[in-house]
């Protein structure tokens, strides 16, 4: 299976969800046209861009989470890739895209909504690895479209 980005959000007010589009025009400090509300903790050169993948999406779905695309304010959502595949270091390109995983983005209340009971920890890298949010550094600035093409380097 080749993988691909299969979701593309931003919020232009900040904060979650980040809502779809057909496009991302990625650039050294973010995706034009989102924002973050809380800049201490996301957003800036090293967390320009929150990733996950739809593995880790329909595991939490399967658990009875009501997490959905965007609702944890991932910028890219990735089909086709093993949680076990990422990790601080790796590159990934995406479309004509270049990005640097940086680390893992721990969860906060902010998204206690995508989660039965507020259990926004599900989705924390420490508590399952793997199971978590990656962000990254854009390399090579672009436009990703729905349906690129992702490689890992």
């Amino acid at each position: 299976m080749v993988a691909r980005a299969v979701g593309l959000h931003v919020n232009p007010h900040g904060g979650v969800p980040k809502y779809p589009v057909d496009h991302l025009i990625v650039q050294a400090n973010g995706c034009l046209g989102d924002k973050q509300r809380n800049t201490r903790y996301h957003g800036g050169p090293d967390r320009a861009v929150c990733i996950l993948l739809t593995s880790v999406l329909e595991k939490l779905q399967a658990d009875g989470h009501p997490i959905e695309a965007g609702s944890t304010g991932e910028n890219l959502l990735i089909d086709g890739l093993h949680p076990e595949s990422l990790h601080a270091g790796c590159r990934l390109n995406v479309g004509e895209v270049v990005l640097e995983l940086t680390g893992d983005a721990p969860p906060c209340k902010t998204i206690g909504s995508s989660f039965e009971n507020g259990m926004f920890r599900a989705l924390s890298h420490k508590q399952t690895r793997g199971q978590t949010r990656w962000y990254a550094r854009v390399l090579v600035e672009g436009t990703v479209r729905l349906n690129d093409g992702v490689h890992l380097q």
